[in-house]
């Protein structure tokens, strides 16, 4: 990968990272490996993302982990709507936990 700060880094791919960026990256701490994103939305809003990441040369590497971002919008809601949105969350709950599962087995060494 090229740096500005380091030239040209030659780094491990793992088979789950997704590629990367042709154009240099200022900084060798910034090249990471990142998989697809899993996007949860309600009522045509994004509301949490994750998405399997790892910084092999950052100021603190980071091994494999997972990037969540949680996007709480202010809404006003009905039942019917609050019983809708406790519906999406509790579903996706259960991916976080799959996630956390699958990240756990990556981390021993298995494959994600």
């Amino acid at each position: 990968m090229p740096t500005l700060d380091a030239g040209a880094v030659t780094v491990p791919e793992p088979s789950w990272c997704a590629g990367h960026a042709a154009e240099p990256l200022d900084y060798r701490a910034d090249i990471h490996h990142a998989a697809p994103e899993h996007i949860v939305e309600y009522d045509m809003q994004a509301l949490l993302s994750a998405e399997l990441v790892e910084y092999p040369f950052g100021q603190h590497p980071v091994p494999p982990s997972v990037h969540i971002e949680i996007t709480i919008p202010g809404a006003t809601m009905d039942p019917r709507g609050l019983e809708a949105l406790a519906a999406v969350l509790t579903k996706q709950a259960a991916e976080l936990r799959r996630l956390a599962l699958r990240l756990a087995v990556l981390r021993a060494g298995g494959d994600w």
